[in-house]
């Protein structure tokens, strides 16, 4: 049996002209609760379901250098389990990484490229802590 690598998305970065005046409208009209980040969206894991999850959007300035070294206009974050172990067999496996892993209150994080260029941001959740921290102040 393999083991699990990526269990979902963990968010979706855009970049736009106007971050703030994006978020309002995502906001207004499709009712997304928004914060200086974007929108945090609550769901529940479907082998977890008692346990709260979580997946960020964010609209980033167009001038953001986060993204690089793609020169794309977006980036995802997957949701992985074992950071560690993951990265060692990337880099077996000649995957591009582009840092160190990282760790916050909220998880661990690295980044790769794909074959085309694409950043992808790798992420090993503490989800309680978004549920410390926006409780009730999530899309749904």
């Amino acid at each position: 049996m393999s083991k699990k690598k990526v269990t979902g998305i963990g968010g979706i970065f855009f970049k736009c002209k106007e971050p703030q005046k994006i978020k309002d409208w995502y906001d207004k009209n499709l009712g997304l609760v928004t914060n200086e980040y974007g929108s945090l969206f609550e769901f529940r894991e479907s082998d977890k379901p008692d346990q709260k999850a979580y997946l960020q959007w964010s609209p980033f300035e167009e001038k953001t250098t986060y993204f690089e070294p793609s020169e794309k206009q977006f980036m995802v974050n997957f949701r992985v389990e074992n950071i560690e172990e993951l990265v060692e067999e990337l880099k077996e496996n000649g995957v591009k990484v582009l840092d160190e892993i990282e760790s916050y209150e909220y998880g661990k994080f690295v980044h790769i490229l794909d074959p085309e260029g694409n950043k992808i941001e790798l992420w090993e959740p503490i989800d309680q802590s978004f549920t410390d921290m926006y409780e009730g102040k999530t899309t749904k």
